[in-house]
């Protein structure tokens, strides 16, 4: 998207607020991981099994106690509003090169790759907001939610930029290149690490092993970090574009470099 110039009265470069948009959550969470360790280690690491557990679960962590659960929400909702911008961004981003006949089809799946990315951070917002300790069917659900638009999303995400940027027998430039290779290697650690933690979750339910919900929960730690990472390549996508708002009529542009 393109803007005025002139009378801007401020601006700031796109990867500045990718980096915030990344470091908030990942500040969070390893924040309410830590504190949760250091103070609250015997009843946060507690499980109906009632076997050793040396680290807490993201939801025991993030909203079971406090100070932690205030410092999650405030990152999460700190976060939000650029995550939102990047969403809608990425679909102008994806739809300003024409990939031939099939240019309706990249279009629609362009547009419903932002929509997953907007359900995301709105799943995320919502198990953020409703803990496991206050209603565990919702909280699940939420998280069900999030974790499904997530993957999806960036799977389409990665298909929607290979077909683009190869669009017309163009060749990736090297920031695309590794912009790509990031976006794929992150996709499929987020993939199995959320797979391993699923088959570790009912292993636990199952058998009550000692540890078992440790391995766990640092597979979930896996997840989540590795969402957070991907969520960070768009500092690659949008380096050359800076955030401004304009005095001509208040409105914010992001338009490129000069």
């Amino acid at each position: 998207m393109a803007g005025p110039t002139s009378n801007t009265i401020f601006q700031v470069p796109f990867v500045y607020v990718a980096k915030t948009a990344v470091l908030l959550p990942l500040f969070g969470f390893l924040f309410c991981v830590s504190w949760s360790i250091l103070y609250d280690f015997k009843s946060s690491t507690a499980t109906h099994c009632k076997v050793a557990n040396y680290l807490p679960s993201i939801s025991s962590a993030i909203g079971g106690y406090t100070p932690q659960r205030y410092v999650w929400r405030i990152c999460v909702a700190l976060h939000c509003s650029p995550r939102l911008m990047f969403a809608i961004s990425y679909y102008n981003f994806h739809t300003q090169v024409h990939v031939g006949t099939k240019h309706r089809i990249y279009k629609n799946l362009a547009a419903f790759a932002s929509f997953l990315h907007v359900s995301e951070i709105l799943a995320l917002v919502g198990l953020t907001y409703i803990s496991s300790t206050e209603n565990p069917d919702m909280h699940e659900y939420l998280f069900i939610a999030f974790m499904v638009c997530s993957l999806f999303h960036m799977l389409l995400t990665c298909v929607l930029f290979h077909w683009g940027r190869t669009a017309n027998n163009k060749e990736m430039t090297n920031s695309e290149r590794q912009s790509f290779h990031y976006k794929v290697g992150l996709f499929l650690f987020n993939l199995m690490s959320f797979l391993v933690a699923v088959y570790l979750y009912f292993r636990h339910q199952a058998y009550c092993e000692p540890g078992m919900y440790t391995w766990f929960a640092l597979g979930e730690y896996l997840t989540v970090i590795s969402n957070i990472a991907y969520n960070g390549t768009v500092a690659w996508d949008f380096s050359r574009l800076d955030v401004s708002v304009s005095s001509s009529n208040g409105t914010s542009y992001i338009r490129k470099s000069t």
